[in-house]
């Protein structure tokens, strides 16, 4: 379950009320965990989401403006949603009510709405609900959600980590503002992690960590701020039982039972790694392609960077030999945006496996670096009058169009005529292979050449 940047303290109640400024940081104590601790209280506080933090984005004016407006928070785990729904909850001074999508149903709903309205009209006091994980409530939850939204009886924060298009009802997504969150960069978790070593209410300078430790737990966070802070304590309370103040990579690696990759991201091992992920995928090993796809992904490399290098992947060295293989791909990167890590490693190592088992050709990157060496070298050539443009007044006058045959009108569907500039008439750049689908592709593109040019 989602709950923002930090987690919140507690389980997950299907309501639980929190009033006053305290909001969710009213429960934290010395024994809560770091993350919980460390939760920002306010939006200076707040790592990255720069684009919510700005002046005068919507974000900032609910805060300072004490405007009402429903929210509808779509982002990874850990980017701080819950987070945000606590900051407006505190520096508003509204009552905060968390309604759970796990184990709250429609009577819930309507008893947490009931009860904001009641304090509205009682005392005029506001109340922020937050309803985390909004995209696992059915259609008649959402819709029990409605009334308190449009007569304004609550704040709806709702956070999800699915598409909300797909997964909140329109009504519901029309009258919120939806507010897309991005995961944390590395420089975010560093500077997460950095705040909690020295602040008081984190491990208040009690222990160093070494700079390699530092950036194996950035690494291993994966945006998520709040693993990150897991993560933390873990090694740090496993050098304090060890009698140490120092935090070193072989404590981070046993505490989080995770070892090092040794990849640095912008650096050599990157480049490398990433070149001998592609090489093994074009050579047809996807044992040795899984194993440099797994090493990225336990390096916390970007899962969109793997799913665009298997996009062109298809189309450079298995092009028509398999024209499933661009689908394969592109259906990769469409799902990685949808369900983010870690469950888009299955999509990345299926779309891996797929085009690593599937034939090879590289006529299609032969034949359109044939086709730009052409007109680099200056072969232009005028386009044949009769494919230029007829649809306007006097261009037929002047033989646009006049000799064109339409292919539809001709046996096999296929006119023989000039395509091609007279400068490049001859010039054949797809050269299909002989290897899986192509061999079919290649067998009828060689009989419709000759019936375009006149070979018989």
């Amino acid at each position: 379950m989602d709950e923002g940047l930090f987690d919140a303290p507690g389980s997950a109640a299907t309501v639980s009320g929190r009033t006053g400024g305290g909001s969710l940081n009213a429960n934290t104590h010395a024994s809560a965990p770091l993350a919980v601790r460390m939760r920002p209280r306010t939006l200076e506080e707040l790592v990255g989401q720069e684009q919510l933090r700005a002046p005068g984005a919507p974000l900032r004016r609910l805060v300072e403006g004490d405007q009402s407006m429903s929210l509808l928070l779509w982002g990874p785990p850990g980017t701080g949603k819950t987070t945000i729904a606590a900051i407006v909850s505190q520096q508003t001074d509204r009552r905060f009510v968390e309604v759970s999508a796990v184990s709250a149903g429609v009577k819930e709903v309507r008893a947490a709405i009931d009860a904001a309205r009641a304090e509205l009209v009682a005392g005029g006091r506001e109340t922020v609900l937050f309803v985390d994980e909004v995209h696992r409530f059915s259609k008649a939850q959402q819709d029990a959600l409605l009334p308190g939204v449009e007569n304004r009886w609550v704040t709806l924060i709702a956070a999800t980590t699915e598409n909300p298009f797909f997964s909140v009802i329109s009504p519901l997504l029309s009258r919120s503002l939806l507010l897309r969150l991005e995961s944390l960069t590395d420089d975010d978790v560093r500077a997460v992690l950095q705040q909690a070593i020295v602040d008081e209410r984190g491990l208040a300078g009690t222990v160093t960590v070494e700079e390699e430790a530092l950036e194996h737990l950035v690494r291993l966070a994966g945006g998520d701020a709040r693993r990150s802070l897991t993560y933390l304590e873990a090694a740090s309370g496993s050098a304090v039982a060890q009698g140490r103040d120092t935090v070193d990579l072989a404590t981070a690696e046993t505490a989080v039972d995770r070892a090092a990759v040794r990849y640095d991201r912008q650096g050599d091992q990157h480049y490398d790694v990433v070149s001998a992920f592609i090489k093994s995928v074009r050579g047809s090993d996807a044992d040795a392609a899984l194993h440099y796809l797994a090493r990225m992904i336990e390096a916390g490399e970007d899962p969109r960077f793997i799913a665009r290098r298997l996009m062109i992947l298809a189309s450079e060295d298995v092009g028509l030999a398999d024209a499933t293989a661009l689908q394969t791909a592109v259906a990769a990167a469409q799902t990685v945006q949808l369900i983010g890590m870690p469950e888009a490693q299955l999509t990345l190592a299926h779309a891996t496996i797929a085009l690593a088992v599937a034939p090879k050709s590289n006529a299609v990157t032969t034949a359109i670096g044939a086709a730009l060496a052409d007109v680099r070298a200056g072969k232009i050539g005028q386009v044949p009058p009769h494919l230029r443009d007829a649809h306007y007044a006097g261009a037929k006058k002047i033989g646009h169009g006049a000799t064109y045959k339409y292919s539809h009108d001709e046996p096999f569907g296929i006119a023989e005529q000039q395509y091609a500039p007279d400068v490049v008439l001859d010039r054949e750049y797809y050269q299909p292979t002989s290897l899986g689908a192509e061999a079919g592709i290649k067998e009828r593109w060689e009989r419709v050449r000759r019936l375009i040019r006149g070979g018989g």
